[in-house]
């Protein structure tokens, strides 16, 4: 059974995160510190357990220097070929 497609886009959401923070040989920890979140808030929103707030996601993508609106184009795009 497929997970609905928002489930999948934070899926995806979750991956380009993780992909970035290891891509900068960053720890969850280190994210966590520069971002101001607890190492366990990281640690959710990368494996999907929980559901980031716009403000979460702001911080993180922040410390990985990525653009949140680009992120969340990708995993519109991915949704929409799946």
């Amino acid at each position: 059974m497929r997970k609905p497609t928002g489930a999948r886009g934070g899926a995806l959401q979750a991956q380009a995160i993780r992909a970035e923070r290891l891509k900068r040989s960053l720890s969850v920890n280190a994210v966590a510190e520069r971002s101001g979140l607890s190492q366990q808030m990281v640690s959710y929103v990368e494996r999907e357990m929980r559901g980031p707030t716009l403000t979460t996601l702001l911080r993180i993508t922040g410390v990985l220097e990525l653009d949140l609106g680009e992120v969340l184009k990708r995993a519109q795009r991915e949704v929409e070929r799946s």
